[in-house]
Formats: C-alpha cells, sequence, structure tokens
C-alpha cells in the first residue's frame, strides 16, 4: 500500500508513451479536478536524450572533469551506465494526470564528495548537477552545487602571538556613525525622533510623486516613520556633534527639507506586482527575479525590497490565501499498480520465431528499456 502512496516531494516515473522512455518528475502540488479526476503539478527533469548534441558536449565535458577529479576506477560498462543515470534539472513545470504515474524513483543533486560509483548501487536511483533551460537551450551548474577543492577554501592567516599586531590600523577601517555614550538623555533623543518623523511627512506633502503614491495624511506620516528616516536622524545627530539646534538646521537646510526614502516607496504598483509575481515563480533565487523580470534594478535594491515587503499586510494576505488553497490540495494520491500489457514489451511468440523481424523489435525494445534504466547487464 505505502509504494502505491504518492505525496508531493515524491520523484516518480510518468508514462506518456507506451513506446517511449518514462518521464521523470518530482511532485509539486496534487490537485483534484472538478470531474473528480487528480491532476499532478510536476517539476520536470530531462534525460540526455532530450538535449542537442552541443549541450551534450559540455555535459560530458562536466562529467569527465568530475572522473578525472576523483580518480576513480570506472570501467567502460560503469560510465556508460551513468550517463544513464544524469539528469539535467529544469525550472519548467507541466501538469499531468496522476493515473499515468508508474513507480517511484531517487533523484539527487550530484555531491562532488562521494564516488560516483555510488550512483549505481541502486535501482531507479539517478542524479544531476547541470541545470536545462528548455526555451533558452543552455545548460548550467546548479547553484546549490558543493565547492571542494583547495581553490575554494579560504586562506587563513597565521595566528598571532601575543602581544604580536597584524599591522592593521584599526581606526582607519572603521567609520562611526553613531555613539552610544553622547551627551543628550534618551528623552532629548526620542524628541528629535519626532522632530525627524515630521520633517519627513513635510517633505513628502512637498513630493509630487510622493503625494501620489500617499496621498493620504496616515499614510505619509506611516511612511516618515520607517527605519531610513530613523536611521537619518541618527546620522545627522552624530554629524552635528549631537548638538539638538545643529541637528535640527541640518534636517531643514536652505534647499528645502531633506526627503528619505527606502525601497518600499521607491517601487512603482506595476513592480511590485512584477516582484509578487517573479517570487511565486522563483521563490527567493533573486538574480533570476532581477534576469527575468526587474532587469534595470539592483540586486541590492531586490533584496532590500524583499525584506520590507514581507513586513507588509499584502504579503500577510498572501500567505492566508496560500493557507486556504493549501488546505484544497491533496496531501497524497493512491495510484493502484498498472498491469495492462505494454505492446512494446518482448513477447514470447516474437523470442521463438527468432528472424529478422523479431531481431529487429528486440534491437528497439532493448534501447527503450536501457533508457528506462532496466537492468539488461
Amino acid at each position: 500500500m505505502a509504494a502505491n502512496m504518492y505525496r508531493v516531494g515524491d520523484y516518480v516515473f510518468f508514462e506518456t508513451s507506451s513506446t517511449s522512455p518514462y518521464l521523470i518528475r518530482r511532485i509539486e502540488e496534487l490537485n483534484k479536478t472538478p470531474s473528480g479526476n487528480v491532476e499532478a503539478k510536476v517539476m520536470c527533469f530531462y534525460r540526455r536524450r532530450d538535449i542537442s548534441p552541443a549541450l551534450l558536449m559540455l555535459a560530458d565535458k562536466h562529467q569527465m572533469a568530475l572522473e578525472d577529479e576523483q580518480d576513480d576506477k570506472l570501467t567502460e560498462k560503469n560510465r556508460h551506465q551513468l550517463r544513464h543515470r544524469e539528469l539535467f534539472l529544469s525550472r519548467q513545470v507541466e501538469t499531468l494526470p496522476a493515473t499515468h504515474i508508474r513507480g517511484k524513483c531517487s533523484v539527487a543533486l550530484l555531491n562532488e564528495t562521494e564516488l560516483l560509483q555510488s550512483y549505481l548501487d541502486k535501482d531507479d536511483n539517478f542524479f544531476y548537477s547541470l541545470v536545462y533551460d528548455p526555451s533558452q537551450k543552455t545548460l548550467l551548474a546548479d547553484k546549490g552545487e558543493i565547492r571542494v577543492g583547495s581553490k575554494f577554501q579560504a586562506e587563513i592567516q597565521a595566528l598571532l602571538r601575543e602581544g604580536e599586531g597584524d599591522g592593521r590600523i584599526v581606526p582607519e577601517l572603521e567609520t562611526v556613525v553613531w555613539r552610544p555614550e553622547n551627551v543628550l538623555t534618551d528623552v532629548q533623543i526620542d524628541q528629535f525622533m519626532v522632530i525627524a518623523r515630521s520633517v519627513g511627512t513635510f517633505a513628502r506633502a512637498l513630493d509630487c510623486s510622493s503625494t501620489v503614491k500617499q496621498p493620504s495624511l496616515h499614510m505619509s506620516a506611516a511612511a516618515a516613520s520607517r527605519d531610513v528616516t530613523l536611521f537619518h536622524a541618527m546620522e545627522v545627530l552624530h554629524q552635528s556633534e549631537y548638538d539638538l539646534s545643529k541637528a535640527i538646521s541640518a534636517l531643514v537646510p536652505p534647499s528645502g527639507p531633506v526627503l528619505c526614502r527606502d525601497e518600499m516607496e521607491e517601487w512603482s504598483a506595476a513592480e511590485a506586482n512584477l516582484f509578487e509575481e517573479a517570487i511565486e515563480k522563483y521563490g527567493k533565487d533573486f538574480s533570476d527575479i532581477r534576469q527575468d523580470f526587474l532587469p534595470w534594478k539592483s540586486l541590492k535594491n531586490i533584496i532590500e525590497y524583499y525584506y520590507m515587503w514581507k513586513t507588509t499586510d499584502r504579503y500577510v494576505q498572501q500567505k492566508r490565501v496560500k493557507a486556504v488553497e493549501a488546505e484544497n490540495k491533496l496531501k497524497q494520491v493512491y495510484i493502484p499498480n498498472y498491469n495492462k500489457p505494454n505492446p512494446a514489451a518482448i513477447s514470447a511468440v516474437s523470442r521463438r520465431r527468432g528472424n529478422d523481424s523479431g531481431r529487429c523489435f528486440r534491437d528497439r525494445v532493448f534501447s527503450v528499456a536501457f533508457c528506462l534504466n532496466t537492468k539488461l547487464y
């Protein structure tokens, strides 16, 4: 019973054609349709047969480099088996009928600290180390790869003896921005912060773009109360040597009140929607988010916006919606054994005949079975 129970996160075989090798997929979601059928939203893994010859050359170079590093005594048969155990992860997601599941398998990110031979010890055991993009036709190393070797290690400095210095002038390496031990009391500092927030609210009232984004007074006041305003106020106090009169004058220079804005205010509504769409697709893969959705933003801008976005009501509401959706999703599904005859299987009649057509048919089935990782050795 347990072998036929499939859950989110399982790696499974899917059959789409009786004459083609099984597809290997990871179950991301199990959803019940209005008609009562169960559909599986799955992450795609590709075999070597699915990518172009040019990309296969890159994959071969990557695997040969790993074999040379390990200096493992692999036979030609082992190398051949490894190439049929290798998969390529993709970000592509598709939906397939759950009734097409034909069994479980195991897929792991290639661990460069383990011998390649270990991936051949179990049946239905596969590995991947490269990511395939079907739309861009690219093959890249997975960002989660383990980097092993001297070139990836930090250089450790020699331990200093007691009383020995390292030659650095520490004051020149640091920039003081605030001194907790100053002449002001906590009450005076709090009063100055109130003045800084008031100036920030007034500055937003004078700024045309801010009045569009925060049309009401309480929204402007809330924006002026965020950390960016408080950090600016503390910096002004420090630069004014904790003289309140100088600091207040610095808040409102002759050019007008200083407006400090963080990423939450700098982003437009359209950019915010793009970001939420990207988060839904890529998660916290900020590099891909920037590349595919927000190339005009820097990585720093996106990361800073993410952590501010997590504090908003919009994020909380989205979490609630996802929680409700998750309650409606299936946690697991039972798929009975598939016992229908496969037209690609070798029949007893063709074995007895032993003619040329039978041999030709067996050759074709052998290639299919080999791609399925069937033990024929």
